[in-house]
């Protein structure tokens, strides 16, 4: 198992070796990054073994494991998904954040998620993706990816940002902006949320198109098709730059004429489930919303029941 785990936390530190301790307890080789092995104290000679391996924080890291696992919040399990893409490996995230919209098991949980471990009692479901390529001047400047979003803002405060939006080849509108948000399903609930995009259930394959405060009459969120290619270009003869966030991590500069292409990805992330709760239920939880008195088929079952009880 590779170990990810966000070291400037204590809390994070003491989960990270009650992970440590328990997986050796069950003979799984435990991989830590270089730098986050340091932090843990576990870096040195008399820490080494057979079951305890350093890797470096590159795309090789994930290569061979058969897991990935986060303490942290989402930012953290985001971190450990650009470890974990490239081949492909699960990702299973142990919440310390705020909402932890991603991760699947709460610090409570570490007991029963070693066992989890050890027994493979879990399943994964794979997550679309983003496939995304920034072109200028006819090169390709980069491609990345993103599981959450790709976000097309603008570099200064002071000057809106000048866009076109295209779908599938066709122009649909052209906006004064502070941005364009480009989600995934997963993503829904994250940035696309806070910008008032709509929340998609992960089982739903679409692309979701979010405009940032834009001056247009037609501005309103969009959900097209996951095979749709979604175009943002930059306009030439602006003042206004803007920059490329992908999952708040990765980032690019984008000068006027810029254009970046947002696709399906090519390969999903594959988050690790240790339960089947139905997503409602999972939004009804890391929100807090409030279902006091709801009255479904099942509550009228137990009532029912109650009375002739």
């Amino acid at each position: 198992m590779l170990l990810v785990a966000h070291t400037a936390r204590d809390e994070a530190r003491e989960i990270a070796h009650a992970l440590v301790r328990g997986l050796h307890e069950h003979g799984i080789v435990v991989r830590l990054l270089a730098d986050e092995a340091v932090d843990l104290g576990l870096a040195g000679p008399e820490a080494a073994g057979p079951l305890l391996e350093l890797a470096e924080a590159t795309a090789a890291a994930g290569r061979g494991c058969e897991l990935v696992v986060v303490v942290g919040g989402d930012g953290s399990i985001l971190r450990a998904a650009e470890l974990a893409h490239p081949n492909g490996t699960p990702v299973l995230g142990v919440n310390l954040g705020h909402v932890g919209f991603l991760a699947e098991a709460e610090v409570e949980d570490v007991e029963s998620t070693i066992e989890a471990i050890a027994g493979r009692h879990y399943t994964t479901e794979e997550r679309l993706t983003l496939d995304v390529t920034v072109h200028h001047d006819g090169d390709v400047v980069t491609s990345t990816f993103a599981l959450n979003e790709a976000s097309v803002e603008k570099a200064a405060r002071e000057r809106m940002l000048e866009v076109v939006l295209e779908i599938d080849g066709r122009p649909l509108s052209r906006w004064g902006c502070d941005g364009v948000v480009c989600a995934t399903p997963t993503g829904s609930t994250a940035y696309n949320f806070s910008a008032g995009g709509p929340v998609v259930w992960p089982g739903v394959e679409a692309l979701c198109v979010v405009p940032l405060s834009a001056h247009a009459l037609f501005a309103r969120p969009l959900v097209v098709a996951p095979t749709s290619l979604v175009a943002v270009e930059v306009l030439s003869g602006t003042e206004g730059a803007g920059v490329l966030w992908c999952d708040g991590r990765r980032t690019v500069d984008l000068p006027p004429g810029a254009r970046i292409e947002v696709r399906r990805g090519a390969r999903p992330v594959r988050l690790v489930r240790l339960h089947q709760a139905p997503f409602t239920d999972r939004l009804v939880a890391k929100f807090g919303l409030s279902v006091e008195g709801w009255r479904g088929a099942g509550e009228r079952r137990r009532q029912a029941e109650d009375r002739d009880a």
